[in-house]
């Protein structure tokens, strides 16, 4: 099985998969005009407006869930093995595709919005959705539904699970077992609760957290604050190949620097959409760019924190290609969130353990919520009619099962099997918002045009010739309508 998993990593992370990143990124980034450099303004304006309606939920909800997928284990252990194996260069090239990748975030996001559909009172959209409606390709947005229908509840949830598992294990000595129930006991009660749960917990307990952990990272930034020109020409020699130590990885500091980065901040895998097609607003560009927000809160803030606080304190090993180490500062702490654990241990001891384990804990049930949000919303896709609750039920079922089983077996496999599911995605989704860029980019102009007259943008698709965008064409209107009638009465 192991064999099998690793040669399908091998297939979707190649080189040409990296490539392909950074070059969707890079030709988003120059077709959009930088608007990731653009509109930063408009980007955390919108963020904080808007309300949440029957149907949808607020900007900022939509958001906290994206975020929720977004903030997780990625950030804490993903970043320490991106060190690991890649060494501190990175960290560079983890910031390089969230910066390119804030523009493929707002491609999709706002794809998503155009063709979000209402069903049984609730908004819902995504890839499968604009895949259908936009490019017509009803079998591919099948084959996208059922390989995130696969991602998101049995392959990367169990990531997340052993993440947690493992550090409350490390930090208090509680079985993953133990913490593998607890953690299906707490999910399913939000879980069956439905979106507006999901969006209710994630709009708290994402900020309260990311803010708390950013916070400690300063802290310990401030405690070795002599060392901050030391780690910032690491991190950029280690990137070009120019540092002596690890002249020799560059190749492996740009595929684990995107790799970790795109599994940490989602831009283009085709995540992020499902949140921003249940945000109530009045033009698909806002939501995109709120999105394109999410991805410089992910890795540019909390990913950064995890790396400043491991290159500061030098709790890293770097892993030599060809065996061995070519650093080693930490003996015996595999690579992960241990490295996290050690180097806040280092400046605050009796700590650091306890502190990752709840950060861990609650980034990563956050981001098992948000992943069965995203697979609630392609089985709403595949499976319409009488059949759709018990689809429902099933999966909520599958999900909670992943996760426990994620808690107690090996975090190589756990993470080898998200890998796999990731780059199903990358690869789906990536192909599709490449052929339905032109219409995103009219809607972004269209945008721009309506601010340009001091109006707040409102979308018409039949003025910019988008055909099957229905929800906008045939009920945005009446549901505007009926929520201002019940604000007046």
């Amino acid at each position: 099985m192991e064999q099998i998993v690793n040669w399908l990593n091998d297939v979707l992370w190649s080189t040409p998969m990296i490539i392909f990143c950074l070059g969707v990124g890079l030709l988003f980034s120059i077709l959009t005009r930088f608007l990731q450099v653009r509109h930063l303004k408009d980007m955390v304006k919108l963020t904080f407006s808007g309300k949440s309606s029957s149907a949808g939920i607020s900007s900022f909800q939509a958001l906290a869930i994206a975020l929720s997928g977004r903030v997780g284990t990625g950030n804490i252990a993903g970043t320490a093995t991106a060190i690991a194996f890649g060494g501190p260069g990175a960290v560079f090239w983890m910031w390089t595709i969230a910066f390119i990748g804030a523009s493929s975030a707002f491609i999709e996001s706002t794809l998503a919005q155009m063709y979000k559909e209402k069903q049984n009172g609730q908004y819902r959209g995504g890839p499968a959705y604009y895949i259908e409606k936009g490019i017509g390709w009803k079998w591919y947005a099948v084959i996208f539904s059922v390989a995130t229908i696969l991602a998101m509840s049995l392959l990367m949830p169990g990531i997340q699970a052993n993440s947690i598992a493992v550090a409350v294990e490390n930090a208090f000595s509680v079985s993953t077992s133990v913490t593998g129930l607890i953690l299906i006991v707490v999910i399913g009660i939000i879980i069956f609760g439905g979106v507006k749960r999901i969006a209710s917990v994630a709009q708290y307990v994402v900020p309260f957290m990311a803010v708390a952990y950013i916070l400690l990272s300063l802290i310990i930034v401030l405690v070795n604050i002599t060392g901050l020109p030391a780690v910032i020409g690491l991190i950029f020699s280690s990137a070009f190949g120019a540092d002596a130590a690890f002249g020799g990885i560059i190749g492996l500091a740009i595929s684990w620097g995107v790799k970790r980065g795109i599994y940490s901040n989602e831009a283009g895998q085709g995540t992020g959409p499902h949140a921003a097609a249940a945000a109530e607003v009045s033009h698909p560009a806002k939501q995109g760019l709120v999105q394109s927000f999410s991805v410089y809160i992910d890795t540019l803030l909390v990913c950064s924190a995890t790396a400043f606080m491991i290159l500061f304190t030098g709790m890293y090993n770097v892993e030599s290609p060809s065996g061995g180490f070519i650093v080693n500062y930490i003996s015996e702490i595999p690579a992960g969130a241990g490295y996290t654990q050690a180097a806040i241990e280092s400046v605050l001891p009796g700590f650091g353990a306890s502190f990752v384990a709840v950060a861990l804990f609650f980034f990563a049930f956050t981001t098992i919520m948000a992943y069965y949000y995203m697979a609630e919303t392609n089985i709403a896709y595949l499976i319409r009619g009488k059949f759709n609750k018990l689809g429902m039920f099933l999966l909520k079922v599958v999900l909670l099962l992943a996760v426990f089983f994620g808690a107690v077996r090996e975090a190589d496999l756990a993470w080898a099997f998200g890998d796999v599911g990731l780059g199903l995605m990358v690869w789906l989704n990536l192909i599709a918002i490449l052929i339905l860029a032109k219409p995103a980019l009219r809607v972004l102009k269209d945008y721009e045009a309506q601010k340009k007259q001091g109006i707040d943008p409102v979308f018409d698709p039949k003025k910019l010739n988008i055909k099957n965008a229905d929800y906008w064409e045939h009920e945005y209107k009446e549901d505007q309508k009926e929520n201002n009638d019940k604000l007046s009465s």
